[in-house]
């Protein structure tokens, strides 16, 4: 199997390349569905939560109220530090124990935080999406419906970019022309596909 570790900052675009690569062939595992399959009602990821920051973040099905978490730990740098050590290793557990049972020829591991929890160290390839703050902004308001204020403050919380394209084996901009963006995509797809005919890993 050969793994590719996918990350970006928030919309920056991430899932456009994921889905290409999907169709492409690949199969992909989002790290944030993981996140929330392990964050529903009694489940790890759920109690991890709740353990750390108490039933103000239920609604009231017991369900872990996203909006009121991110609140949170998007304005407490420690809160969020706090979150992700105790969320990132059920999700790669989960992530791996998908992978072992399905055993694909081109697995893509799909993560915002996937260089910072240390996932990228198991990956083949580390690719990293990249695309102007405005256009990260511009996309959470009306992908999320964020208002400008609160989808700033998600854009300008992550790592900088520039950390992440120095970890990268490939950066794939994402300024808004999605044919480039696609014919990078699948240059580098076909790049993967005659590494491995050569028995390459």
């Amino acid at each position: 199997m050969f793994l590719i570790g996918l990350t970006g900052n928030i919309g920056t675009g991430k899932s456009t390349v994921a889905r290409q690569l999907a169709e492409l062939g690949a199969r992909v595992v989002d790290a944030d569905l993981v996140y929330r399959e392990l964050i529903e009602p009694d489940q790890p990821g759920w109690r991890a939560v709740v353990d750390l920051f108490g039933r103000r973040v239920l609604a009231p099905d017991r369900r872990i109220d996203r909006r009121r978490l991110g609140e949170i730990v998007f304005r407490d740098p420690e809160a969020l530090g706090r979150l992700e050590r105790a969320t990132h290793p059920l999700v790669l557990e989960r992530i791996e124990r998908l992978l072992a049972e399905t055993r694909p020829r081109v697995a893509v591991h799909e993560a915002i935080k996937l260089i910072e929890s240390g996932a990228a160290d198991r990956c083949d390839e580390v690719w990293v999406v990249v695309a102007p703050r405005e256009q990260q902004i511009a996309r959470l308001v009306q992908a999320r419906g964020l208002s400008r204020d609160d989808a700033a403050l998600r854009v300008d919380s992550q790592p900088p970019e520039e950390e992440k394209a120095a970890r990268a084996d490939v950066v794939l901009r994402n300024d808004g022309d999605l044919t480039a963006l696609n014919d990078r995509v699948v240059e580098e797809w076909k790049r993967v596909q005659r590494k491995l005919e050569q028995g390459g890993r």
